[in-house]
């Protein structure tokens, strides 16, 4: 499990060490580096959950190159991480995007779209390929909707209480807010343009037990057109089998989270004054920092030469980010280079001694 930050919006800014911008293989190993150099650190992501593309893209994919495993998914890739990192009790801010950034005289503020505010002494960039941006279903009108009855993630599950959600799609997404919105909405339908799935074989089940016990529906074919005013959703019009037949119906609905893939794009941070070079960010390697003193990247989302597109490579960037930012954000201590073998100090860090 990880621990997602839970303090309010309201209280003030939140304060930490390092604030890194991505939760994939690279930010969460960044986390490792930074705390054995006593950096606390928060990380912020769109997506819902750890792990990044290997999560939400290919969570059962086998990685072959990653040393000393000779073959992990996705999946499994980031559960080790998370493992290694929870001593350092890392706090997440998920289902967020960093919009800006600003810096002060103690370092930088950055605001999410949620409006989160976060002040860190230091900022590393670990986005892979940019931002995952949901792709938005082809209807017509559905802009009028979104952020009012029409959803791409699930922020606060409150929001979704007594509701009549529609949720489309196949994948894990789909499957995992089905599974989790249907004890406390007032009606749940999936619709999935077939009877296959992409999701955990465990998930499908779980959701089909559901629909035989007549406690949510499952539909397949296509939503085309949504029903409604003013932002608010009362049905949405669907292409699909009903009674064995192709047919258009139209299905109530107050909510409707569609999942249908993500994007990556650069982003806010295109707009952050830093050097880029086709659409990545330029560093040296001997810190990995950017062209703004104190705001570093690593991984996919950097450029150098000889820049080689591999998670090992961004786990090799990690560390050298790391010694970096200790002179920022510990200036006064000196930094004594030690092995985690050896180290008395840093195996107490680790809780194995």
């Amino acid at each position: 499990m990880y621990q997602e930050f839970s303090g309010s919006n309201g209280s003030g800014a939140v304060k930490t060490d390092a604030l890194i911008i991505g939760a994939g293989p690279v930010g969460l190993f960044a986390v490792f580096e930074l705390g054995l150099l006593d950096i606390k650190a928060h990380l912020v992501d769109i997506l819902d959950r750890p792990g990044g593309q290997c999560t939400e893209l290919y969570p059962e994919k086998p990685i072959y190159d990653i040393p000393a495993l000779p073959v992990v998914t996705g999946q499994e890739l980031t559960d080790r991480l998370m493992e290694q990192i929870k001593p350092f009790e890392p706090e997440f801010h998920l289902s967020q995007r960093a919009e800006t950034l600003r810096r002060t005289d103690d370092g930088f503020v950055v605001t999410t779209d949620a409006g989160t505010v976060i002040e860190t002494k230091v900022v590393i960039i670990a986005a892979g390929g940019g931002s995952f941006t949901p792709k938005r279903p082809p209807l017509p009108g559905i802009e009028d909707f979104e952020g009012k009855s029409v959803f791409y993630s699930v922020r606060r599950m409150e929001d979704f209480r007594d509701e009549d959600i529609v949720i489309v799609g196949g994948g894990d997404s789909a499957l995992d807010w089905t599974l989790n919105l249907q004890p406390i909405a007032k009606k749940v339908t999936l619709i999935h343009r077939r009877d296959k799935f992409r999701a955990a074989p465990d998930s499908v089940n779980k959701m089909f037990q559901l629909v035989e016990e007549g406690k949510m529906d499952f539909t397949i074919g296509q939503v085309t057109g949504l029903k409604g005013a003013d932002g608010q959703l009362e049905a949405v019009t669907v292409k699909g089998q009903r009674d064995g037949e192709t047919a258009t119906f139209d299905l109530p609905a107050s909510r409707l989270l569609p999942f249908f893939g993500l994007t990556m794009k650069l982003g806010p941070v295109e707009e952050w004054g830093l050097e880029l070079k086709d659409n990545l960010i330029v560093v040296d390697t001997e810190k990995f920092e950017s062209s703004q003193q104190g705001v570093f990247a690593i991984g996919d989302i950097n450029t150098y030469p000889g820049k080689l597109k591999l998670i090992l490579s961004g786990f090799h960037e990690a560390a050298l980010m790391a010694q970096q930012a200790h002179r920022y954000v510990h200036p006064d201590k000196k930094l004594v280079f030690q092995y985690t073998t050896s180290s008395t100090s840093l195996q107490q860090k680790l809780g194995v001694r």
